[in-house]
């Protein structure tokens, strides 16, 4: 038999134990309203920072209230899941190395929002988001009182840190609003500006994705600009560079724990030498198989090839010269030829150089 909620916070509380239950860290509630951040972001987009992201802007309309884009929902049960900031660092950014976490978080939203429906007796009229639709999740986790937004961007928890993902359930239920979180403790911090590679931090709480290592290599299609290619050093799928700098990752990034965001055999102990001439070398079919249910699938095979070969052009050895001339002149894609060609012109530019 469900217990009758005897007091308003009673509901809210057990929707939060029952979020932790499901393999979430972080669990508040927000109402459903006009988005504070709104005009920044059409701000953001008017500059040009979104480059190639051309899906941002649509449903402009939607993405400045969130009670829009599920028409009928008044409350949002916002979720933080961690993806262990205390893996060591590599070639591809530690949220990538598992299952796709849109999947994984989904579900879980998916089975909350079957367990409240139970709970309150009755069907819940709701949808999950997670990164998936024109709702603003940073925004409704800063509302619920999850974090602040980072000069990095990011939304930081000062207990635990960036390293995670965001998901929001939204709901036809007038639930208790948690306190937004009202304060900045960055402070005079500015280590993420200092650290980014390509400069793409514009300034604090501003960035300008065109310029982006995660962006180059994962939302870009055509070819990297010559310019940001040294930069981009041994990073092959997105970039984790101003997370690991933030001193509150630091101090309370945690251990890997969800096993669907373990690394998959196609990346584990594999460095970036190794798994650039890997992707190098790989069929559609391989890949296919290799990535399955993996979110480096949004590259797709010809995007990672390219960000490969950049790879080694940066990182490369003689070793590497043959795999980077079988690409430059053998593969279908216009685009991985050119950029193996110029990795072949960077290594040559090297020996060269160390034999001088």
């Amino acid at each position: 038999m469900i217990a009758p909620v005897t007091r308003a916070s009673a509901l809210e509380e057990r929707i939060k134990a029952q979020a932790f239950g499901l393999g979430f860290d972080l669990a508040g509630i927000a109402r459903l309203g006009p988005v504070e951040t709104a005009g920044a972001f059409d701000d953001w987009v008017a500059r040009g920072y979104a480059g190639d992201m051309h899906y941002l802007p649509r449903w402009a309309d939607k993405r400045r209230d969130t009670r829009l884009p599920f028409p009928g929902t008044v409350s949002a049960i916002v979720v933080a899941m961690d993806y262990g900031g205390r893996s060591e660092t590599g070639p591809v950014a530690r949220y990538a190395r598992g299952d796709d976490y849109h999947d994984v978080m989904t579900a879980k939203l998916d089975a909350l929002r079957e367990w409240l429906a139970a709970e309150v007796g009755h069907p819940v009229r709701g949808k999950a988001y997670v990164d998936t639709g024109p709702l603003l999740e940073r925004d409704l986790a800063r509302r619920a009182g999850l974090g602040w937004f980072g000069k990095n961007t990011n939304l930081v928890n000062p207990e635990l840190g960036s390293f995670f993902f965001l998901g929001a359930l939204v709901v036809d239920l007038e639930l208790e609003p948690d306190a937004p979180f009202e304060a900045d403790r960055c402070g005079t911090c500015t280590r993420c500006l200092e650290a980014c590679p390509t400069n793409a931090l514009v300034e604090p709480r501003l960035l300008d994705a065109t310029r982006c290592i995660s962006y180059l290599t994962i939302e870009l299609k055509g070819p990297i600009p010559e310019g940001l290619r040294e930069p981009m050093g041994s990073l092959l799928y997105g970039c984790d560079i101003c997370q690991d700098v933030c001193p509150f990752n630091v101090k309370f990034a945690q251990e890997l724990k969800e096993p669907a965001y373990a690394p998959r055999a196609a990346i584990a102990a594999r460095d970036a030498r190794q798994l650039a001439r890997d992707l190098l070398a790989m069929t559609q079919e391989e890949f296919s198989r290799a990535f399955r249910k993996s979110p480096m699938k949004r590259a797709k095979l010809r995007g990672l090839k390219r960000n490969a070969a950049v790879v080694l052009g940066n990182v490369g050895t003689t070793e590497d010269v043959a795999p980077l001339m079988l690409a430059a002149g053998e593969d279908a894609d216009q685009l991985v030829r050119e950029h193996a060609a110029w990795a072949l012109g960077r290594l040559a530019d090297s020996v060269a150089s160390s034999d001088g």
